[in-house]
């Protein structure tokens, strides 16, 4: 069985901004106000130029099993994860600001609502190799 569903049609970078999070608790952004817990998740941060960080950004989501990379900007990248089992399918952003060395983030399942914390984990790993 494939629960894909259907690319959202809010996903980009708007006024700075990543799309907001669903209610549904299985999305995470680093554009959440910090008091929103269910939600919340450090942006990444870097040293390097825009460029570099991207490039290593894109090399570390190449390397995670059953994922594609969707649309690339010089400050911008959209990759969907997929799951082994069911073929779920999470939304997966980043978007670089260079004013503050910020890479913020939006994770988010495309269907149901728990994630059972994937959304939240993936940023964590994603972090961890990024560092």
């Amino acid at each position: 069985m494939i629960f894909a569903g259907k690319r959202p049609d809010n996903l980009g970078v708007n006024d700075g901004k990543l799309a907001s999070c669903p209610k549904s608790p299985n999305c995470v952004s680093s554009q959440t106000e910090p008091a929103d817990t269910i939600h919340y998740i450090e942006p990444l941060t870097y040293t390097s130029t825009p460029q570099e960080a991207l490039a290593k950004l894109k090399t570390i989501i190449q390397s995670l099993p059953r994922t594609t990379i969707i649309n690339e900007t010089d400050n911008y990248l959209y990759a969907e994860f997929k799951s082994a089992l069911m073929g779920y399918v999470d939304d997966v952003e980043f978007y670089i600001e260079p004013d503050t060395q910020k890479i913020h983030v939006r994770s988010a399942s495309r269907l149901g609502q728990s994630d059972l914390g994937v959304n939240r984990k993936r940023i964590e790993t994603i972090r961890e190799k990024f560092n």
